[in-house]
């Protein structure tokens, strides 16, 4: 397993947990933000743009559903 794919591994392992954890903490949805610029990161550095450019879009989406969990609070 090259160092890419075990990255790549990481960031959909840490979106999948982050996102079955949302309704935790608000803080969830952050780290899920995050997770998606990593696997965005993964897409593009594989070659796999149309995968790093959704996960850019979820990335965005799950920010501002950070935001508005936070203004909520």
């Amino acid at each position: 397993m090259s160092r890419l794919t075990l990255f790549g591994l990481f960031a959909v392992t840490a979106m999948l947990v982050c996102y079955a954890l949302e309704n935790r903490s608000r803080w969830f949805i952050l780290a899920f933000s995050v997770a998606c610029v990593l696997g965005s990161v993964y897409g593009f550095l594989q070659g796999a743009w149309p995968f790093g450019i959704v996960e850019v879009i979820w990335a965005v989406v799950a920010l501002r559903r950070w935001w508005l969990a936070a203004k909520s609070a």
